[in-house]
């Protein structure tokens, strides 16, 4: 007899097919040196459209440790990066990162990781070339703000290196908030005047020098997209959900790293367009929609297409989340082509986790009034603490102000070890069951 379960999660055409354009994107890196383009290594904040406007090939490190997780490739990078003494309670994006690091100086690029017995497929660990120079440009996290300089002692010292200072936005003082205030003005024009510096260093690197008007060029494609996508992420307010977080997170590559341009404008309209479409018809993201959640915490890479299916199989659709929502080219209504620096700036400094508490609590509970969620699910990232440290004090500002139940669970962003399924099914089962009890004496 046939046992096989239907899959009731229901991702979008569009972000399965965006796969080849990420697929293209890593190649162009891994060939770049065939052409004769320096390479720039960078961590954090998308700085990418300065590199493209210098004709650079650019390497993210979250990014491509992310990829190699999503692949089930990441063990070759992290056991290179705990041979070379990086302790596996370090960020797993940073040493999974590092290990490619050792992996690439030790082998040449395309060189192989040489651990014996791996399909060749693994190879992708070692095949990043070599950088030129690294920029770093990390909000909100101490081992982002360490991580280059790591990497800039794997290659011996002797790769320069540039690092983009980004205040923490403790939006405490009387007038403080989310891109208003005093403080936020000031760190602006600090972080406007470092990217500045940043360009002068380019030059340097790059011996030639910096297109303006290209890196014009870029905002502007990269403002009518996120604009699409803030768009087709309003759209999901819509129940049942047309699409849901687990989709937002399949384009988050498209958005933070890939190139500026028309067909990353189209990738996004066909998002949007594919939305609007099954809201038109009556398609859901999850079949049978019985619970709208809100996922706080960067997600477990390893552990994708299984996340989606299991919270869809229990009639939860994942909407929205602090990690997709609130990051990436987010308020594009700040960039300027004209005038970019400015707008670039702001960006930088509102990453999810370059907020104090009162900001982060007001932002996550007003996604959860605008998408109307039952719960909040809290991914409680292992080796993230930026991330982990406010959860806990959020799970209590949405029971007291909103009625909103919650859950943890253990995982990690790059670390398949970390995961306990019991514990996320036990725990998700607890918490669906609060909803129906709230939801029954509601109809008393």
């Amino acid at each position: 007899m046939d046992t096989t379960v239907a899959d009731s999660s229901n991702r979008l055409s569009v972000t399965k097919l965006g796969g080849k354009m990420v697929a293209d994107y890593w190649e162009n890196v891994f060939t770049a040196r065939e052409r004769g383009q320096k390479v720039v290594w960078y961590n954090g904040s998308a700085l990418n459209p300065f590199f493209q406007a210098a004709g650079l090939a650019w390497c993210h490190g979250e990014a491509f440790s992310a990829r190699l997780a999503a692949q089930h490739l990441e063990q070759p990078a992290q056991l290179a990066a705990q041979e070379h003494g990086f302790v596996s309670e370090l960020c797993s994006y940073a040493r999974t990162h590092l290990g490619c690091a050792v992996l690439t100086k030790n082998s040449g690029h395309g060189g192989g990781t040489g651990v014996v017995g791996l399909p060749a497929q693994a190879e992708l660990a070692s095949r990043l070339p070599t950088p030129d120079f690294f920029v770093n440009a990390y909000a909100g996290c101490s081992t982002g703000q360490q991580w280059d300089d790591i990497s800039f002692r794997v290659f011996g010292k002797d790769v320069p290196i540039f690092n983009v200072s980004l205040p923490f936005l403790w939006g405490n003082k009387p007038g403080d908030g989310y891109m208003v205030g005093e403080e936020w003005e000031q760190a602006t024009h600090y972080v406007t005047d470092q990217l500045r510096e940043l360009v002068g260093f380019i030059e340097t690197m790059t011996g030639r020098p910096f297109d303006w008007d290209a890196l014009a060029q870029n905002v502007s494609y990269l403002k009518q997209a996120s604009q699409l996508r803030q768009e087709a992420m309003a759209l999901c307010a819509h129940a049942p959900t047309p699409a849901t977080f687990w989709d937002w997170v399949a384009s988050i590559a498209h958005i933070n790293f890939l190139p500026a341009s028309q067909e990353l404008v189209e990738y996004f309209a066909a998002i949007k367009a594919e939305i609007e479409q099954r809201i038109a018809e009556g398609i859901p993201a999850v079949r049978d929609e019985r619970y709208r959640v809100y996922f706080d915490g960067i997600m477990n890479w390893n552990k994708l297409g299984f996340l989606a299916r299991k919270f869809a199989d229990h009639g939860v659709a994942v909407v929205a989340g602090r990690y997709t929502h609130q990051a990436f080219w987010q308020e594009p209504q700040v960039m300027n082509p004209a005038d970019p620096l400015p707008g670039l700036a702001k960006h930088y400094l509102i990453c999810p986790i370059n907020h104090g508490l009162k900001i982060t609590q007001e932002r996550v509970l007003r996604d959860c009034r605008k998408y109307e969620l039952d719960g909040i699910v809290f991914h409680s990232t292992r080796t993230c603490r930026a991330f982990t440290n406010p959860q806990q004090l959020i799970a209590k500002a949405a029971q007291r102000d909103l009625g909103i139940s919650s859950m943890f669970f253990e995982g990690d962003v790059a670390d398949a070890s970390f995961y306990k399924d019991e514990i996320l099914e036990s725990r998700l089962a607890a918490m669906l069951e609060g909803i129906d009890v709230r939801r029954a004496r509601a109809a008393v």
